[in-house]
């Protein structure tokens, strides 16, 4: 990439919707009365739509969690210190954290994703080593990430999937971890979607009033320094962070490979928003896992026209709610699969 020529996403197929009538009858054929399970109806025929068959299996799918740090936690956008990320990084290796409680339940593996933690990490058969740089540079002072940084970060967040893929992966469950980067998130979903920073500003780890309003007048002034930040590359450049883009590379890639992303949180959102903005078809691909308990992030999955599958008041990050919402993408396919017809079961159809 050179100065002059801005980094291209891959090309997203689009959903094969002349299977809609055929995925239809089969679910509709299955025995219950037609549409009783609801949106896991409308699951199965997305699914079925993005893998361009009537009989769609999940294979290998993977927790992924990258984590970051960001230059301007030092100045208290998050009340806890900047060396809580390779912290919890050990932690989910070492398999304690929330993500990794909920995803053996769910019987998915969890891998963690250096995408810029400031800290040096021990090699672990659970980790990818994919830094770009030791966390960003302050946005308080001049831009996060160089456009070159931000490309590589989107690159090997593509390279990443494209090996899953090459390994059978057909579904990836994208979270994150960084103190700091609900603040990136949300300096990001005010400048893609147009919204006053004040109603993308949520308390994020858990702020009090005080702690809330030193993190809007923070971000107020990383704003005020970056105010043409509108575009997608621009944004991340500006205000980072390193997992949020490596995450938005990953969720480009995957769409280009007829994979499911499951969308988790606020900065997981913020991520898809980027990729959405590079790449709308991005959206065919995303499964929102739920709605959180801070109120920017409702904001933002309806702006993307998300339809979230739970709504539990969480806001941990991680991919917790994707793991919490995963045995529901996984009975969607299970129920066209598995479900009797009325013929194999020998049922009376209604009159």
């Amino acid at each position: 990439m050179t100065d002059t020529t801005p980094w291209q996403p891959p090309a997203i197929p689009p959903l094969v919707r002349d299977l809609t009538a055929a995925l239809q009858a089969r679910i509709d054929n299955k025995t219950k009365p037609p549409g009783s399970l609801g949106r896991l109806e409308e699951l199965a025929l997305r699914l079925g739509l993005m893998q361009g068959t009537t009989r769609p299996v999940l294979t290998a799918p993977v927790v992924l969690v990258f984590a970051g740090d960001h230059g301007f936690a030092a100045a208290g956008v998050s009340p806890f210190p900047p060396e809580v990320t390779p912290q919890m990084v050990a932690n989910f290796l070492a398999g304690g954290a929330g993500i990794n409680v909920f995803a053996r339940l769910a019987g998915l593996p969890v891998k963690v994703v250096d995408a810029g933690v400031a800290a040096e990490l021990p090699p672990h058969p659970d980790l990818y080593r994919l830094k770009v740089r030791a966390g960003t540079r302050n946005a308080l002072d001049e831009p996060a990430l160089t456009p070159e940084e931000v490309a590589l970060c989107l690159d090997r967040g593509a390279q990443l999937v494209a090996g899953l893929a090459a390994q059978g992966c057909n579904a990836i469950l994208p979270g994150e971890m960084g103190i700091g980067n609900s603040s990136a998130a949300a300096l990001i979903t005010s400048a893609l979607l147009d919204l006053p920073l004040a109603d993308c500003v949520g308390v994020g780890a858990g702020h009090d009033a005080a702690g809330l309003a030193r993190k809007r007048a923070i971000l107020a002034r990383v704003q005020a320094r970056h105010p043409d930040a509108r575009g997608p590359l621009e944004a991340l450049a500006a205000f980072g962070g390193c997992e949020i883009a490596m995450m938005a590379g990953a969720m480009l890639e995957a769409a280009s490979r007829r994979m499911l992303v499951v969308v988790d949180g606020i900065i997981a959102t913020s991520a898809v928003l980027v990729a959405a903005r590079l790449a709308p078809a991005v959206l065919d691909y995303a499964v929102f896992a739920h709605v959180s308990g801070d109120g920017p992030h409702r904001a933002a999955v309806e702006a993307l026209g998300g339809k979230p599958l739970l709504n539990l008041g969480l806001r941990l990050g991680e991919a917790t709610g994707g793991a919490l919402a995963w045995p529901l993408v996984r009975a969607a396919a299970a129920f066209l699969e598995e479900m009797a017809t009325f013929e194999t079961a020998g049922v009376s159809e209604r009159a």
